[in-house]
């Protein structure tokens, strides 16, 4: 079954564009890399531009499961471009429509 993260990011202030730029080449390689990878997007408010969201979408657990292990090789994103606490939900994914 398909499973959708929402993870909510606050930037340090005045760094929401730049933490936006540096998850680009992430969502690129993600998205084209990862088996089972639906959707990797990174959206920045439009209301507050320091409150980016990750959407995520993957066709199974397992999917996921795999990029939380490649996740533990990756370089982090810069430290200095995050403040705060990161929220992260998981849903189940069934359309509705």
């Amino acid at each position: 079954m398909a499973v959708r993260l929402v993870i909510t990011f606050t930037a340090a202030p005045g760094r929401g564009g730049d933490l936006a730029a540096a998850f680009k080449a992430r969502c690129a390689e993600v998205t084209a890399q990862e088996h089972g990878c639906k959707q990797y997007e990174i959206f920045q408010s439009a209301v507050n531009p320091d409150r980016l969201i990750l959407m995520e979408l993957w066709t199974e657990q397992a999917d996921l499961d795999a990029h939380a292990e490649l996740n533990k090789t990756r370089s982090p994103l810069p430290r200095e471009l995050f403040a705060g606490v990161t929220e992260r939900e998981d849903y189940v994914y069934n359309r509705t429509r």
